[in-house]
């Protein structure tokens, strides 16, 4: 029978994305489709997986995406990354529940594709990198919930630490083509900005926001198994 991998992703998240523009600052910098296009991890048929895939695997950074998307002007939703992270994941095949994650980033590596706004991300506006330096989670616990596989933990942004819960997805596991294990991971989520104290905003005459309150995370993990 075909066993689920579980951890999760980071995650980040995270994640860690989070991120909470200046849309009022302009530039005429590419935006982020083919960015967001070129780190999707794709699906791999692995039944039935062993416990070959036990184990303590690190995020694999050439081929991880910690994303996030928030809506501008309430209409289209801007997309960007964390560049600089680290994640851990240790799995237990027979035993899920004894499986976990930690993840951090730096948030100075923020990156929207244009460069003034990222700068004024980095302020106090938003994340005062300068006295809050990382996002991290820590997981507590994974459990199967029904058909879900979930992983609860404590994220912390911006000095505030919550409990999420974050659904994820096994994508799959494979060997490289040097013999390394590898496990993808994906995820989506949301958090409110206003929870973690980044609290910048600005009014449309109609009422709606310039920067929407809600952060859509999405985590696309490619991790390599530990030698």
């Amino acid at each position: 029978m075909k066993r689920t991998i579980i951890f999760a992703s980071g995650i980040f998240v995270i994640a860690l994305a989070f991120a909470m523009f200046n849309f009022s600052t302009t530039s005429n910098a590419s935006t982020f489709a083919d960015f967001a296009d070129k780190f999707n991890a794709q699906a791999v048929d692995t039944e039935p997986q062993t416990d070959e895939t036990a184990g303590a695997y690190n995020f694999d950074k050439a081929h991880t995406y910690i994303g996030f998307r928030i809506k501008h002007f309430g209409l289209n939703e801007i997309p960007g990354a964390f560049r600089d992270f680290n994640g851990t994941i240790n799995y237990d095949p027979k035993d899920v529940t004894k499986s976990s994650v930690e993840f951090s980033a730096k948030v100075t590596s923020i990156d929207t594709g244009i460069a003034a706004r990222d700068n004024h991300l980095r302020t106090a506006d938003f994340f005062e990198v300068e006295k809050f330096p990382d996002i991290t989670f820590k997981s507590r616990k994974v459990e199967k919930k029904g058909k879900n596989l979930v992983v609860t933990g404590d994220f912390t942004l911006k000095g505030v630490t919550k409990q999420i819960a974050i659904p994820f997805t096994m994508l799959g596991a494979i060997k490289d083509q040097r013999g390394n294990m590898h496990i993808g991971i994906g995820a989506t989520t949301t958090i409110n900005r206003q929870d973690y104290g980044v609290k910048w905003s600005q009014k449309l005459d109609n009422g709606s926001l310039a920067v929407d309150d809600v952060v859509k995370v999405d985590l696309q993990i490619d991790a390599a198994k530990k030698k």
